[in-house]
């Protein structure tokens, strides 16, 4: 495992912890030995091979002497960077997308998880053909009916991808209209929506389990949790909520994934509160904190939906941090500090929830007139539109609202 060290790329980090994560990474996938790990420092990045010559030749005794069949680079590199070095090294080079692509491919299990990570695969993939093979050259005769005369081979492997993709596309479009229908059903029934999301492996599907009973996957792994998993919840006052557990996020999660599972977190989209979990334990929690944050309003979450912090894993924590970190728990409305494992924290985290959704949400069916535009500005002002049917004298809405709400519409 190498890490290169740009002075150029995410200066927030420290390039040990960046390595510790890819080494969690790595350790994520089964019948993986890693043998050995290191950070290259590189003033700039060769753009023939990454490394200069003479680290590369370095590196090329060690890869040998310890007989390495796959090396995994910690960052980005170019196919052409990546054809020129498991040609130089003889073996089978991973980047960082390569990585995750690999975990993801692992770890689904639904069948859109599944088509999802196969589109993104099939993405990056198209990307690398360039790669050492002997064909690729070569001219490819034909009849004129499959790629025509003289189509190079490479063009050949980039059109058999282009039909897969939209194979894949087609196959996943059914499921999402499949997922929309639950979705649909689920509206009807008014609870409230509760996501978790936060970096990956920072307790998520712990506290997941501790607060609803579940039994999903929890290890103290990368990317542990791949599909998202909701489950019924009944707060200590009787009100029903659906709890949903999602992904873990990554800093640099390739952008093949970023759109490929913007699907599976449309359930953070929908949420009436966020809970963002954060491993404060982690001695880069306030990095991490960011990198969540950005990829929540890349996927388009509003800033007005009301989200807690909930600050995990407190029982790593030195007693004097621990007392000053309950501190400001204790001062702030948006942070409850928990720690999933032993179950301290998960009532005042669940009187906190209770607060913040505030009044029951019902959900009903009104019809307004297109002249009614103040009132119809209103409810979208107020975010209570769950869905809208344009007729011909007006708009036929459907709303999830609370009393209050309602009142203060039919004062208008």
């Amino acid at each position: 495992m190498l890490h290169p060290d740009l002075k150029t790329v995410d200066a927030r980090r420290e390039p040990e912890l960046r390595l510790a994560e890819a080494v969690s990474l790595a350790a994520a996938l089964p019948d993986l030995q890693i043998m050995g790990h290191e950070i290259v420092r590189l003033p700039k990045p060769h753009a023939g091979h990454l490394f200069g010559t003479g680290k590369m030749a370095e590196l090329k005794e060690r890869l040998t002497a310890a007989e390495v069949d796959l090396v995994l680079v910690d960052g980005p590199v170019s196919p052409i960077q990546q054809r020129n070095l498991e040609k130089e090294w003889g073996v089978k080079l991973l980047d960082r997308t390569g990585l995750i692509l690999e975990i993801f491919a692992d770890r689904a299990r639904t069948r859109e998880g599944v088509l999802q990570v196969e589109l993104a695969a099939l993405s990056y993939q198209r990307t690398r053909l360039v790669r050492a093979w002997t064909h690729l050259e070569r001219q490819r005769g034909g009849f004129g009916f499959v790629g025509g005369p003289g189509e190079t081979q490479i063009e050949a492997d980039r059109r058999a991808i282009d039909d897969q993709v939209i194979r894949l596309k087609r196959q996943l479009a059914k499921v999402v209209k499949t997922r929309e229908l639950h979705r649909a059903a689920r509206r009807k029934v008014p609870f409230p929506i509760v996501a978790l999301v936060g970096y990956t492996n920072a307790g998520k599907s712990t506290l997941f389990n501790r607060m609803t009973g579940a039994e999903v996957l929890a290890k103290d792994m990368l990317f542990a949790t791949l599909d998202p998993t909701m489950r019924g919840l009944v707060l200590p006052s009787g009100r029903r909520i659906i709890l949903s557990d999602t992904v873990g996020f990554i800093s640099d999660l390739p952008h093949e994934l970023v759109a490929a599972f913007r699907a599976t977190l449309e359930e953070v989209l929908e949420a009436d509160l966020i809970l963002h979990v954060r491993d404060i334990s982690h001695p880069e929690t306030e990095e991490q904190a960011e990198d969540v944050g950005e990829i929540l309003e890349s996927l388009g979450v509003a800033e007005d939906v009301a989200l807690i912090e909930v600050w995990n894993k407190i029982d790593a924590l030195s007693e004097a941090v621990r007392a000053g970190l309950l501190g400001q728990d204790a001062r702030r409305s948006d942070v409850q500090a928990v720690s999933a494992l032993s179950g301290e924290g998960i009532p005042a985290l669940l009187a906190a929830i209770e607060t913040r959704l505030g009044d029951e949400r019902i959900e009903e069916e009104i019809d307004l007139p297109f002249t009614a535009g103040k009132e119809h500005a209103w409810l979208h002002a107020q975010g209570v539109i769950r869905d809208e049917v344009q007729g011909e004298d007006g708009w036929k809405l459907l709303l999830r609202w609370t009393e209050a709400q309602k009142t203060r519409f039919q004062s208008l």
